[in-house]
């Protein structure tokens, strides 16, 4: 028998932020995908899970002893415009798991059926979506960003209709927990603060619970969110990710990367890049990220003001928006102290910031490809900058700007090789690019899943070069379509 030794406090505790439920039966589930070593790490056994019998549980057609199957509520504002409820509308928390060292995740089920979330949608998710999400968690996990991560990838043996009629998928995904801005923005809405209070003491006590204890716990759970996030944002700025649709009920309270839709990793570079086919006024474009994440924020402490200070709206208003104005220097730290490290610099000295910003307006004129740029810089660090020039459509523009990075190089005295050695370190060659993405989802629907399986193993060791992967390197050919992301259901 399966065993899942799950503690669910999410349901024990919080009765009435969600609605027990039990997935749809699929009626043909198999595994087509499994994540051996993420189960490992979990204290489950592969064996007894890759199986027909994991399938069932996996698919959400058997709930297995000791879940607690539900659908979460949560609101949330949808490119600006807010929505009172939401809701786990395709998905259902099966329960709680607890890893070796008693880390705390969440074991969720994605396209398991309707639920009374769905709001007139199916439930059901489709094979492409399904895998991109597993493939966009497994290569930022690889490249050291918080994300949710994929157990396993399952076909139900149905034909789901999106655009046609797609071969119907569920996705078991792991997260530190799925509390979201728009969760706490469910109860605020309708000024139920005692729930918020619920839900506010049980995010602090599952996310941050040094805190519990503190008589400001809660502004300071809102600074600590805010730090987090800060973190993360600046995280996917240095690898060149774009989420494409940020909105608050997709913002976690743990600070992971969640929801992978119409996401995309930058070719060449530019701010105003988007890819999401929704976001036509680029509301959440590359460079607006940061902007947006603070945003949101904003929306989490408008829910937190009544706990702050309930007796002194205006007390509250300033406590929280002190708070929010760390956002910024945050990210500005995390994002230059990430990007110094990726040009090759150890020290914090005047001008860097300068020195940075001139780079990556070069960098948008030439249309440089972001992440092959950093590879080739390792090199030019090294006195090499045959590759580094090939990148540029007009080398000569970056000439003064190599000059006086070098001259910073040679300031701290390291040793060239090891300093290459160091940015490759954390600048990857290989990330999931759009074409590459988009030809493996497509022989998955038809029947392969080869490309899809090679994909995967490139992307799990991001930073080492190996032989035969060239064609993993670089962007599509100039002449390629223009590519764009949609929402997966």
């Amino acid at each position: 028998m399966i065993k899942f030794d799950f503690d669910n406090t999410y349901a024990k505790t919080l009765e009435g932020f969600y609605t027990p439920w039990q997935g749809a039966v699929a009626p043909d589930p198999k595994i087509i995908q499994f994540n051996q070593s993420l189960t490992r790490d979990l204290g489950l056994d592969p064996e007894a899970l890759n199986t027909p019998e994991g399938a069932a549980i996996f698919s959400g057609s058997v709930a297995p002893e000791g879940a607690d199957p539900l659908a979460q509520a949560y609101a949330g504002h949808q490119f600006g415009g807010f929505s009172q409820q939401l809701g786990d509308g395709r998905a259902l928390l099966l329960g709680e798991l607890l890893d070796k060292d008693g880390n705390r995740f969440d074991l969720q089920l994605k396209g398991s059926g309707r639920t009374p979330f769905s709001r007139g949608g199916d439930g059901k998710a489709v094979l492409g979506p399904v895998l991109r999400e597993y493939l966009m968690g497994e290569a930022m996990h690889a490249l050291r960003v918080p994300t949710t991560r994929a157990l396993a990838a399952l076909t139900t043996g149905e034909e789901v209709m999106r655009d046609g009629l797609k071969p119907g998928a569920v996705l078991a995904r792991i997260a530190s927990s799925h509390l979201r801005v728009g969760t706490f923005q469910f109860f605020a809405a309708r000024q139920d603060w005692d729930k918020v209070r619920q839900l506010a003491d049980y995010a602090i006590a599952r996310h941050y619970p040094d805190l519990v204890s503190a008589d400001d716990r809660y502004l300071r759970f809102l600074g600590a969110v805010v730090n987090r996030q800060a973190d993360l944002i600046a995280k996917w700025m240095h690898v060149g990710f774009i989420h494409g649709v940020m909105n608050t009920d997709n913002m976690t309270i743990s600070g992971e990367t969640i929801d992978y839709g119409p996401c995309a990793f930058l070719d060449s570079y530019d701010p105003a890049t988007v890819f999401s086919s929704i976001d036509r006024n680029g509301r959440y474009a590359f460079g607006n990220q940061p902007n947006i994440a603070l945003w949101n924020l904003t929306r989490l402490a408008e829910t937190l003001l009544q706990l702050i200070d309930a007796k002194d709206d205006d007390n509250a208003i300033s406590l929280a928006t002190d708070a929010l104005n760390g956002f910024n220097d945050r990210y500005n730290d995390a994002w230059t102290t990430g990007m110094r490290a990726k040009i090759g610099l150890s020290t914090n000295q005047e001008g860097d910031t300068e020195l940075l910003s001139d780079l990556l307006e070069i960098m948008t004129e030439q249309r440089v490809d972001y992440t092959q740029f950093f590879r080739a810089l390792a090199d030019a660090a090294t006195g090499d900058d045959t590759k580094l020039l090939t990148l540029l459509t007009d080398p000569a523009k970056i000439a003064p700007w190599l000059a006086t990075w070098q001259h910073r190089l040679q300031s701290e005295l390291q040793n060239p090789t090891e300093r290459a050695a160091a940015m490759n370190k954390i600048n990857p060659i290989y990330i999931p690019r759009n074409h590459r993405v988009e030809e493996a989802l497509q022989a998955a629907e038809a029947g392969d899943l080869a490309p899809f399986s090679k994909l995967l193993g490139v992307l799990q060791t991001p930073f080492t070069k190996r032989a035969g992967l060239d064609d993993y390197e670089g962007p599509a050919p100039k002449d390629a379509p223009i590519y764009q992301t949609f929402c997966g259901t």
